[in-house]
């Protein structure tokens, strides 16, 4: 007999169902902590992408170093963004393990068990608000992060056409 013999798929189907619930939400919180902080990236980098999907017409030497320079700009405004995303990141830390430590400290009666799990209760508001703050972190920074290869990738191109540009002003001069 397997472990598996008495799944309740119906059961299983709930819970996952919940669980894609609960993260609809927590995504939500998410993005609306992000957009203040990447809004201009985001769209500046769509609008690369939708330049770069014109394959028929592929951007000009003046359109990349225009994706250079805005997007140098951007990164560093983004880099300042999430080092101030980190700091609420901090700060929620702090306030869920207030929260967590005063609910636990006011509990006279009760094993420690008993105790650590009525706090984790009291401050789950407060705990998945810190982790709203750390996802959004990571993201804010994973997209700096990707506009710095995007930004390294226009400049090779660039690199690239100069050097194609150089052979062929050396073949057509001999």
């Amino acid at each position: 007999m397997s472990k598996f013999d008495n799944i309740e798929i119906d059961k299983i189907n709930a819970i996952k169902l919940h669980i894609e619930d609960n993260s609809k939400q927590m995504d939500d919180i998410v993005d609306d902590i992000i957009k203040v902080y990447v809004k201009d990236l985001d769209e500046y980098v769509s609008h690369i992408d939708d330049r770069l999907c014109q394959k028929d017409n592929p951007p000009t030497d003046q359109e990349l170093e225009t994706f250079c320079l805005n997007l140098s700009s951007l990164i560093y405004f983004a880099g300042g963004m999430c080092e101030q995303l980190g700091l609420r990141s901090s700060i929620a830390t702090a306030v869920y393990k207030e929260m967590y430590n005063t609910s636990r400290n006011s509990l006279e009666k009760g094993t420690i068990d008993d105790k650590n799990t009525l706090a984790e209760l009291a401050a789950q508001q407060e705990q998945l608000v810190d982790i709203a703050y750390k996802t959004a972190y990571t993201i804010v920074k994973s997209k700096g992060d990707k506009a710095q290869e995007l930004l390294s990738s226009c400049k090779k191109a660039i690199s690239r056409r100069m050097q194609e540009q150089q052979l062929t002003n050396m073949m057509g001069g001999a």
